[in-house]
């Protein structure tokens, strides 16, 4: 079965100055599909979602969206698209109705869809109040419903969910698995690795401008393996617990004093909890716990982009 790409570029490059944004970005994401886009600070993710919009040019290579080719075709490109970035958009003086309103004129569609879309969104009760007197989860809302008035066949969401307590956040979650479900493609750039974790089909770890990693969170979490952790009963022992599990594993652990734990991540598949607890009872070490779980995203994000903060 052939697969068609909503997003698809080739060897991308974008400068800025003697600033290397880009430096041969590749992906591809398949049609109703969520794709998360991540990365440290200026690996290059804002620059890609600017050129794959239109509002950059790139240096080299190519981009086609919606099948469009954003160079030959930006105005193709931009009829098929909706772009919520990380600042909302909607005016705080009008009301949540005549914000969609307003929107759907501009856009030409019709009054009816903006109504639809403050019920589905649950805004209806809020509808005749100012934008300024709702919440940050509901205005978020509101901005997220006026990029849908004209369906779009490509999403682009910019750190959609920063500042939102986390019950605002589980609504917005829910309504780009909706969007997804109903076919739309969602091109998901985000800071919060949980939400990575909770929404994209597959991610694409960007880092120096370049796609370094890609694959389903799952595949990315079995790349690095597992993550081995004792508690120890003293800090005294946090050295010697240590030393168990370097033994074990071959790679080096990350103590944490405060917290009294132990910590390596390990590709060793032959390591089980039991085999854990006995080597480091029979070393002496009185532990309180020990556990052996796949990584968070979290981890994989911080071992595979080479960061310090995480060793293990």
């Amino acid at each position: 079965m052939t697969t068609t790409y909503a997003v698809l570029s080739e060897g991308l490059q974008k400068r800025y100055g003697e600033v290397h944004a880009l430096r041969g970005l590749d992906l591809a994401v398949p049609e109703g599909t969520v794709c998360g886009v991540l990365g440290p600070n200026g690996a290059g993710k804002s620059t890609a979602v600017r050129v794959l919009t239109t509002l950059a040019a790139p240096d080299g290579g190519s981009a086609r969206v919606a099948g469009h080719d954003v160079v030959r075709d930006p105005a193709g490109v931009r009829r098929r698209i909706a772009v919520t970035g990380q600042h909302v958009s909607v005016d705080g003086d009008l009301t949540g109705a005549e914000n969609l309103r307003l929107f759907a004129r501009l856009l030409r569609a019709p009054r009816a869809r903006a109504d639809e879309l403050l019920e589905r969104f649950g805004l209806a009760e809020a509808a005749g109040r100012p934008a300024r007197t709702y919440s940050g989860g509901m205005r978020r809302r509101l901005d997220l419903a006026a990029s849908l008035l004209v369906p779009p066949r490509v999403l682009f969401l910019d750190e959609p969910t920063t500042g939102l307590d986390p019950h605002s956040r589980n609504g917005i979650w829910d309504a780009v698995r909706g969007l997804a479900s109903q076919g739309t493609t969602v091109l998901l750039t985000t800071q919060y690795l949980e939400e990575a974790d909770q929404l994209a089909d597959d991610i694409v770890l960007i880092d120096e401008g370049r796609a370094a990693h890609r694959g389903t969170p799952a595949e990315l979490k079995a790349a690095i393996g597992n993550r081995a952790e004792v508690v120890v009963a003293d800090p005294a022992l946090l050295t010697a617990a240590a030393a168990v599990l370097d033994q074990l594993t071959g790679s080096a652990p990350v103590l944490d004093a405060e917290r009294r734990t132990v910590g390596v991540v390990t590709t060793d598949a032959t390591l089980t909890l039991p085999r854990l607890v006995r080597a480091v009872d029979a070393a002496g070490v009185g532990i309180v716990d020990a556990s052996l779980r796949p990584p968070t995203l979290d981890e994989v994000f911080l071992r595979l982009t080479h960061r310090k903060e995480l060793a293990a």
